[in-house]
């Protein structure tokens, strides 16, 4: 998938800042080209939760961000994303105290 569609499957408007951010969480993220179509299917399944995955402005990895207005659909989608690191077998991160992760990659 080329950077900017991905960009706005993501719901950003492409810009060069965006596209060079998008390149280097790329060349960050394991073996990115064995996971991009499930991180692109993992938010088309969060957004029914309130959460999505997005760029990451402190370090160069997607993030899955749960904005869920309820207990249970923030539980919801914490479970879709535990699922998808379990079936993908792609390594996450959940920051403390947060309601994010980050994306590190594929483990192999």
């Amino acid at each position: 998938m080329q950077n900017t569609a991905m960009l706005i499957q993501l719901g950003y408007a492409p810009n060069e800042a965006l596209v060079k951010q998008l390149e280097d969480i790329k060349k960050s993220t394991v073996e990115y080209e064995k996971i991009q179509k499930h991180i692109m299917d993992l938010n088309d399944h969060l957004k029914i939760n309130n959460a999505y995955v997005a760029l990451s402005n402190s370090k160069n990895y997607f993030k899955i961000k749960i904005d869920s207005p309820t207990p249970a659909l923030a539980e919801e989608a914490h479970e879709k994303v535990k699922h998808f690191s379990e079936k993908f077998k792609i390594n996450i991160e959940k920051l403390p105290n947060k309601e994010t992760y980050y994306i590190l990659g594929y483990n192999r």
